[in-house]
């Protein structure tokens, strides 16, 4: 056997007893989960180790980008970033028919964003959270939609502080796992320095919320799209940074705009963490080098052939619970940019991922357009 095909034996070995891993795990918690005998504050924590806290660096939670296939994906290639679901409403946990809660126990560490604004409602799911070993809660204070704001959630809330704390008061006392809040540093005319420490003041006090992710930009409720508000409204990293040095107990976090792990160590300078969004998404080798760049981890990053091997196991599972291809691929798209062969990839997954019957070899096919090329 060539080296190549030792290699790619031992990534599907490797990946095949990781699952088996991960089902033994999901038993394990399934029958504490239903024994008398349970206490959560016992719960054993499987998050990886290192020297920083996995809030030093996230991915940020994007509305049908960041699901449980992209989280795998993301979690072979860092496995120290803190990874964000999908915002999951509460009455989409509590009253739902499908399994909003749903990941592979590979993805820690990793925390479920909730959106709502009942206490009771958040403080019930929250709980349902950490039984299944989600490492944090974070509440949405940021989402700009109009389908958020009807629902009364997201960057709305901003303007009802009290009932934040409330919220994050109600789910701290269900869950011992941190509770944070992620918002923005204003919403329409009222986006002054001043109103965003009131904001931040009154959640951390009344509410006890230590933990906070700002993303840099103030948001418009109305009149611009939720596209619009990532982009039009000026960055303000400087009113991010003040908030850190009035607050210096709290811990901070930024967002908006990053682009660049250089730009994330500048950042960091600043405040306790950086939270990377589309840039993450799109091009998703960067997070092959954050272990080493951010976290100080030795070990050599996986190459991004590698990585696509490594889902091989992963896929195939899948594709037994009746899993698309496509689902899952199209979050691998942006992995080979400016590799010679990257477009023939995008494209090859692009028209025959979707298929019906569409399996694996598909992704063994894309691949070979990119083999061999600095991957």
């Amino acid at each position: 056997m060539s080296r190549v095909g030792e290699r790619r034996l031992a990534l599907r070995l490797y990946s095949l007893a990781v699952l088996q891993l991960s089902a033994f795990y999901d038993a394990a918690v399934l029958k504490i989960k239903h024994s008398s005998d349970f206490d959560k504050t016992k719960r054993v924590n499987f998050t990886s180790m290192s020297q920083f806290p996995s809030h030093r660096f996230s991915v940020a939670p994007m509305l049908d980008w960041t699901d449980r296939h992209c989280r795998y994906f993301h979690r072979l290639l860092t496995r120290q970033t803190l990874l964000y679901t999908e915002m999951v409403t509460t009455g989409a946990i509590l009253f739902g028919k499908g399994d909003y809660l749903g990941y592979s126990r590979e993805e820690q560490p990793v925390a479920l964003q909730l959106g709502g604004s009942d206490p009771a409602a958040l403080a019930e799911c929250a709980a349902r959270a950490e039984a299944l070993g989600y490492s944090e809660i974070n509440l949405n204070a940021g989402c700009p939609s109009d389908r958020v704001q009807n629902g009364r959630f997201g960057a709305c809330l901003m303007a009802e502080p009290e009932l934040v704390a409330d919220c994050v008061a109600a789910m701290k006392e269900a869950v011992t796992i941190p509770v944070t809040v992620k918002t923005r540093i204003g919403i329409d005319d009222s986006d002054s320095y001043a109103f965003l420490q009131r904001f931040i003041e009154v959640v951390s006090q009344r509410g006890g919320c230590q933990s906070f992710t700002l993303h840099a930009r103030k948001a418009w409720l109305s009149g611009l799209s939720p596209k619009e508000n990532r982009e039009i409204p000026p960055l303000d990293y400087d009113r991010v940074y003040r908030v850190k040095q009035e607050l210096p107990h709290l811990t901070i976090c930024i967002n908006g705009g990053v682009k660049s792990l250089e730009e994330a160590k500048g950042h960091l300078e600043h405040v306790d963490g950086v939270m990377m969004g589309r840039e993450a998404y799109q091009n998703p080798g960067i997070l092959a080098c954050v272990d080493r760049e951010l976290f100080g981890d030795c070990a050599e990053p996986l190459a991004p052939a590698a990585a696509v091997e490594a889902m091989y196991p992963y896929i195939e599972s899948e594709l037994t619970k009746g899993t698309y291809l496509g689902h899952i691929t199209r979050h691998m798209l942006g992995l080979f940019q400016g590799v010679p062969g990257a477009r023939q990839f995008r494209r090859h997954l692009s028209e025959n991922a979707h298929k019906a019957g569409a399996d694996v070899e598909i992704l063994r096919q894309a691949l070979a357009f990119v083999s061999g090329k600095d991957t």
